[in-house]
């Protein structure tokens, strides 16, 4: 199987525009050019902005798991590992049930 592709910028500005829309936000009420009254940033700055913290921070999140060790460790595995809802679905989609 081929390695996914990382999205193109362009295809990050598009999600970026509707995860904030979303949410309620519209980038053209944001000013074209510096506001040096205000300092609000510019529809490109706010844009670059956000572009850089979606190429470079979830990853780092998703990736991220706690040490669980001591007291904890029997606490996380249960959230780490839930039990399944339904096994015999599992079951029958992966020929086992609960990782067994």
């Amino acid at each position: 199987m081929s390695e996914p592709q990382q999205p193109t910028d362009e295809q990050l500005d598009a999600y970026i525009r509707a995860r904030l829309a979303l949410a309620g936000v519209d980038l053209n009420q944001l000013p074209e050019s510096s506001d040096p009254t205000t300092g609000a940033p510019t529809r490109s700055q706010a844009l670059a902005s956000l572009l850089a913290f979606v190429k470079s921070t979830p990853p780092a999140i998703a990736d991220w798991t706690p040490s669980a060790s001591g007291a904890w460790a029997a606490a996380y595995a249960q959230q780490a590992s839930p039990p399944l809802e339904y096994p015999s679905v599992t079951e029958a989609w992966t020929g086992k049930a609960g990782g067994r």
